[in-house]
């Protein structure tokens, strides 16, 4: 199924714009867009909430038809386990995380030894935990450690955009990851000279313009045989203004629905 994500809407949600998009908010323009899925992922307000503020999230999305999917960062067991208590109330089936947290840096040893002892949790409750290709750790070290785990609760959010920054090649990210991909973020990137042409910036890109073959994940992974959600999301870079930023946004967001969808 193809998705949003709170990566699509970045800028939106920011407090750099004048009226920021709320959470319900962004789950009604999903739904206008005609897409029933919306990942809240690494949305800071989520872990401040109320448990009325929650009920009436995961209400709206019942009432609008946008099943829910839910994104943090780290594998400590009592934020794995929160999130595990946070997709009852979203009717989540999946939970994206990654290795590291904001300020945790588990060695490989630290990370099995958490996820071994919450997995079982995850299948009891029948909810997937999918951690992200990210440039922290190498794409076969994540592989690996899925594998030792060996649960089919357990497998990988694949990002090959995050990759590059250890010098990994996207296409060999994605057929390393392929076996265990449970779940996708859909942006493309491209590298820009900087002014003066001294030195590269790395970045988002419309989707299809850039340098993501995203037609050799489709083939590599098969997400759609497989059940594995495409989650849009982009990386954008301020425009000037909140304006012009918000309908860059917004454009980019149409330009990859458009995209997937001419795929399917």
């Amino acid at each position: 199924m193809i998705g949003l994500g709170t990566y699509a809407y970045f800028w939106q949600h920011s407090t750099e714009v004048p009226e920021p998009l709320s959470l319900i908010g962004a789950l009604a323009d999903t739904r206008e867009q005609g897409v029933e899925l919306f990942q809240i992922c690494d949305y800071a307000p989520l872990l401040t909430m109320s448990a009325r503020e929650l009920a009436d999230a995961a209400a709206a999305a019942r009432d609008l038809g946008v099943t829910i999917e839910l994104g943090t960062k780290g594998v400590g067991t009592g934020l794995l386990t929160s999130f595990l208590r946070l997709a009852e109330v979203f009717d989540a089936r999946l939970v994206r995380s990654m290795l590291y947290g904001p300020d945790s840096r588990p060695t490989l040893a630290q990370a099995e030894e958490s996820l071994r002892a919450v997995i079982g949790d995850y299948e009891n409750a029948g909810v997937e935990l999918a951690l992200e290709t990210y440039e922290q750790v190498s794409t076969a070290d994540l592989v690996g450690l899925v594998s030792r785990v060996d649960s089919g609760n357990l497998g990988i959010c694949l990002d090959p955009a995050n990759v590059v920054a250890r010098l990994e090649n996207p296409r060999d990210c994605v057929e390393l990851a392929a076996p265990f991909v449970r779940n996708v973020h859909v942006k493309d990137f491209a590298f820009a000279r900087m002014p003066g042409w001294v030195g590269f910036t790395y970045g988002g890109a419309p989707m299809g313009i850039g340098l993501h073959d995203y037609d050799h994940l489709l083939r590599t992974v098969r997400p759609r045989e497989r059940g594995a959600n495409e989650i849009v999301e982009h990386w954008l870079s301020w425009q000037g203004d909140p304006e012009t930023t918000i309908r860059t946004e917004r454009e980019w967001t149409r330009i990859t629905l458009e995209h997937l969808r001419s795929t399917s």
